[in-house]
């Protein structure tokens, strides 16, 4: 099974996989509360997995030295 958006497509926007996670997850708990999506039609019906795909849509950035 493939999994989509793939951990490569990822971490060409964001280049450290504990960021990567740190984000995601941090995001799925504001989605889960909030839900508030920033893309149309997700794939996934989990929050990380709406986390994921909204970083592989240049939806979610990371911003350095928070």
């Amino acid at each position: 099974m493939m999994l989509e958006p793939s951990i490569d497509a990822l971490q060409e926007k964001i280049k450290s996989k504990y960021s990567l996670v740190t984000l995601s997850a941090k995001r799925a708990r504001q989605l889960r509360e909030l839900k508030n999506v920033r893309i149309e039609k997700p794939k996934s019906q989990k929050f990380v997995g709406i986390a994921l795909e909204e970083i592989a849509a240049n939806e979610l950035i990371l911003e350095e030295n928070q």
